[in-house]
C-alpha cells in the first residue's frame, strides 16, 4: 500500500508535471507564433520599404526628367520672346521707313498737281494769247490748299484759278 501511495504520488507528481509542461509548451509554441508574425511583419515590413524606396527613386528620376524638360521649354519660349522683339524692333523700323515714303508720295504728288497746274495755267495763257477762248477748267482739276505734313516742314500749295 504504501507503495501504491507512493506510485500514486509519483503518478500524480507526473501528471502535474506533464501539465506543467504541456503549458509550457503551449506558452512556447504562442511565443514562437507572435516571434513569426512579428518576423512576417518585418520581412513585409522590409518588402515594402524596399518597394517604396524603388517608387521613390523612379519618382525622382521622373522628376529629374521633368525639371530638364520645363528648362528646355523655358529657354525655347526666351529664345520665341528675343525673336518676336527683334521682329517687332524689325517691323517697327519698316513702318517708320512706310510712313516716310507715305509722306514723300504725298508732297510729290502734291507737288506733281502744283506743276500741272502751273502748266496748265501758262498753256492757257499762251492760248488766250494767241486770240483763242480759254477753256474752263473741271471740278475734279481743282485742287484745294492744303498743308501735308512730315518730317520736314512742307511748303504751302496753292491753286488759284486765272
Amino acid at each position: 500500500e504504501v507503495q501504491v501511495d507512493e506510485l500514486q504520488r509519483l503518478l500524480a507528481g507526473m501528471e502535474k508535471e506533464h501539465r506543467s509542461l504541456l503549458l509550457k509548451m503551449k506558452e512556447g509554441e504562442a511565443e514562437l507564433a507572435r516571434l513569426r508574425s512579428v518576423e512576417g511583419d518585418k520581412l513585409a515590413e522590409q518588402d515594402r520599404s524596399a518597394q517604396l524606396e524603388k517608387e521613390v527613386a523612379m519618382l525622382r528620376e521622373k522628376i529629374h526628367h521633368l525639371d530638364d524638360m520645363l528648362k528646355s521649354q523655358q529657354r525655347k519660349v526666351r529664345q520665341m520672346i528675343e525673336q518676336l522683339q527683334n521682329s517687332k524692333t524689325v517691323i517697327q523700323a519698316k513702318d517708320a521707313v512706310i510712313q516716310e515714303l507715305k509722306e514723300r508720295v504725298a508732297y510729290l504728288e502734291a507737288e506733281n498737281l502744283e506743276m500741272h497746274d502751273r502748266i496748265e495755267h501758262l498753256i492757257e495763257k499762251q492760248v488766250s494769247r494767241g486770240g483763242h477762248s480759254s477753256r474752263a477748267r473741271s471740278k475734279s482739276e481743282y485742287v484745294s490748299s492744303k498743308r501735308l505734313t512730315g518730317p520736314k516742314p512742307l511748303p504751302l500749295i496753292r491753286v488759284v484759278e486765272t
